[in-house]
């Protein structure tokens, strides 16, 4: 691992052409990760959609709307109830199971940020969901951001967040 320090030295003696013992190769940076930036705006409260992705009763009602229960692809979903610990640190899991987490940050009606991960990824891959929530009228507008996912995941990932958190968000918690 590489210190502030050693870092700051190296960057300048590569400025001025000399060679250090810490190369590029060591601060193993990736920037070839995919993520997901959706800006969606919905015809509620910022409270409403907050208490939505963060009460169980709510948060089943937008599942059972959804494409994924109501597709082929409900015969991979588990039969968990919808489960939501609504605390910083609580655990949650959505979609039968399939979809499992904790809440990292919690500002209520105004940011939720999520350790997020599917059944299907290998065990102990959490990606991060970050909603922020902001008025937009008499609605509210979603700032959406996801990473660290699968980079296969990401097309499947972006359709899914639609069809199963915006839409049936859309025409249910209104």
């Amino acid at each position: 691992m590489i210190d502030r320090r050693a870092f700051a030295a190296t960057a300048m003696l590569a400025g001025v052409g000399l060679s250090s013992s810490v190369s590029a190769q060591t601060l193993e940076i990736s920037n070839s990760s995919a993520e997901i930036h959706q800006d969606v705006v919905l015809a509620a409260s910022p409270a409403r959609i907050y208490a939505a992705l963060t009460d169980a009763a709510l948060f089943d009602k937008i599942v059972r709307g959804s494409e994924a229960m109501n597709s082929a692809m409900k015969s991979q979903l588990g039969t968990a109830p919808t489960a939501i610990d609504a605390r910083p640190g609580g655990a949650f899991a959505l979609f039968g199971g399939y979809v499992t987490g904790f809440n990292l940050e919690m500002l209520s009606g105004k940011r939720l940020v999520q350790a997020w991960r599917a059944g299907s990824w290998d065990p102990g891959l959490f990606s991060i969901a970050d909603f922020a929530l902001s008025p937009h009228g008499s609605g509210t507008r979603i700032v959406f951001d996801h990473r660290g996912f699968p980079d296969n995941a990401a097309a499947h990932l972006a359709k899914g967040w639609h069809a199963n958190y915006w839409e049936p968000m859309a025409r249910i918690i209104v």
